[in-house]
C-alpha cells in the first residue's frame, strides 16, 4: 500500500487523497481536545509555522478511543484548536487508529512503524510502561496505537521515517524533521 492513495476526510467533511500531499514532509498526529497531552497542539502549530514553508504539514486526526478524551462534534474539536491553539495546519474528520474499526492511514503507520515500547528514561514512559503492564498487558505486544498524541514522520517520498510515543514533544522532533526537508 501506498500512503498517497489513502483518502481521508477534512474535518469540514471533504473527501481528499493524501496524494495532495505528495512531496511534502508529514507529521501525522492523531489527537484529543481533552487529553494531558493537549497542550502538544501549541508545539504542533509553532513546528507547522517554522517549517511549511520548507514543506512540513502536521496533519490532526481527532480520536476518542482513548478514554473518552475527544467527546466533541468535528466542528467542536475545530473550533477547540484554532480558538484554544490558534491551529491552523489541517484538521481531520474523528476517526479511529486501533481495533477493528481502525482508519486505513493508521493501520498503514502502524504497520510501517511499529510500537518499540516507551522510553523508559523518562518518567512519562515509565508511568506508561507501568499502566499498561498493570491494567492492558497484552497492548504491550502489539503495533496498536497506545495513547493520543502518538505522532508519525513521513517523508516526502511516502515512506515512514519513525513513530514518537505521546510522551515525545514535538519539539524534541524538530531534528528528525529538518533532517527530512
Amino acid at each position: 500500500m501506498d500512503i498517497f492513495n489513502i483518502a481521508v476526510r477534512t474535518i469540514q467533511g471533504e473527501t481528499v487523497s493524501l496524494e495532495s500531499y505528495k512531496g511534502k514532509v508529514l507529521l501525522i498526529v492523531n489527537t484529543a481536545s481533552k487529553c494531558g497531552y493537549t497542550p502538544q497542539y501549541e508545539a504542533l502549530q509553532g513546528l507547522y509555522e517554522k517549517y511549511k514553508e520548507k514543506g512540513l504539514v502536521v496533519l490532526g486526526f481527532p480520536c476518542n478511543q482513548f478514554g473518552g478524551q475527544e467527546p466533541g462534534t468535528n466542528d467542536e474539536v475545530d473550533a477547540f484548536c484554532k480558538v484554544n491553539y490558534g491551529v491552523s495546519f489541517p484538521l481531520f474528520e474523528k476517526v479511529e487508529v486501533k481495533g477493528d474499526g481502525k482508519h486505513p492511514l493508521f493501520a498503514f503507520l502502524t504497520e510501517e512503524a511499529p510500537f518499540e515500547g516507551f522510553d523508559q528514561n523518562d518518567p512519562g514512559g515509565r508511568r506508561f510502561q507501568a499502566m499498561f503492564e498493570e491494567h492492558m498487558p497484552e497492548q504491550l505486544q502489539n503495533n496498536e496505537i497506545k495513547w493520543n498524541f502518538t505522532k508519525f514522520l513521513v517523508s516526502r517520498d511516502g515512506n515512514s521515517v519513525g513513530r514518537y510515543e505521546p510522551i515525545v514533544s514535538p519539539s524534541a522532533m524538530e531534528a528528525d524533521i529538518e533532517a527530512l526537508l
